[in-house]
């Protein structure tokens, strides 16, 4: 196993930046389809509510990997070509926007209406509260099932590989045919995927007491 991993450690490298690169990307963009979809989930207009819901339904009932293929099969037919890159990206952001946009509605229940009320009375507007107040404070509450949902994306990732995105499943799978291997290959992927997650969980933890200790001074 480790004699494969030495004759093959720049290959796995770069499947594991693409890993990143692509779980990065699509976290990020979920982020803000999510915190946008929190805000409808509850808002008070009905229509919103219920196109939110029904967003968040489908994303969150289907399997990934069909809302993969239809992303990467659908668009080009409407016109929009895309390389398995891009397709894995929005696929996967669309998915991760509405796991967290149900975290995000969460987190913002668990703020009490009375600060909400008393910006209100104060005369601050509506995003203002939003962007001083709500968010701020929401992050700090949904940090954990937020990390959770990155370490899930990042597993997720391995999926895009049957669409030739050359990420590390996809990697590590090209790296079996070749020496075949496939069991030592594929204890090295799964090393390499439990490393990364460890790191992420760990990191997660330093920003969550980072968090709680400035909170405590405020």
């Amino acid at each position: 196993m480790i004699e494969i991993f030495l004759k093959n450690y720049g290959v796995l490298f770069g499947g594991t930046v693409t890993t990143v690169m692509l779980s990065g990307l699509a976290i990020a963009i979920g982020m803000v389809l999510g915190l946008a979809l929190a805000f409808g989930l509850i808002s008070q207009r009905s229509p919103l509510r219920f196109a939110c819901g029904l967003y968040r339904s489908f994303w969150r009932g289907t399997p990934i990997l069909v809302q993969l293929l239809i992303v990467f099969y659908l668009l080009p037919q409407i016109g929009l070509p895309l390389s398995p890159f891009i397709a894995a990206v929005i696929a996967l952001s669309l998915n991760t926007a509405a796991f967290q946009a149900e975290i995000y509605r969460a987190g913002l229940m668990e703020i009490p209406r009375g600060e909400i009320e008393a910006a209100r009375m104060l005369g601050i507007r509506k995003w203002t509260i939003r962007r001083r107040i709500l968010i701020p404070q929401m992050f700090r509450l949904v940090l954990p099932p937020l990390i959770n949902e990155t370490i899930i994306i990042i597993k997720n990732s391995s999926l895009v590989s049957i669409i030739a995105v050359t990420e590390l499943m996809r990697r590590s799978q090209q790296i079996a045919s070749a020496t075949f291997q496939p069991l030592e290959t594929y204890l090295i992927a799964g090393a390499i995927y439990l490393a990364i997650n460890l790191a992420l969980a760990q990191a997660g933890r330093r920003v969550e007491a980072g968090l709680a200790v400035s909170g405590a001074r405020a």
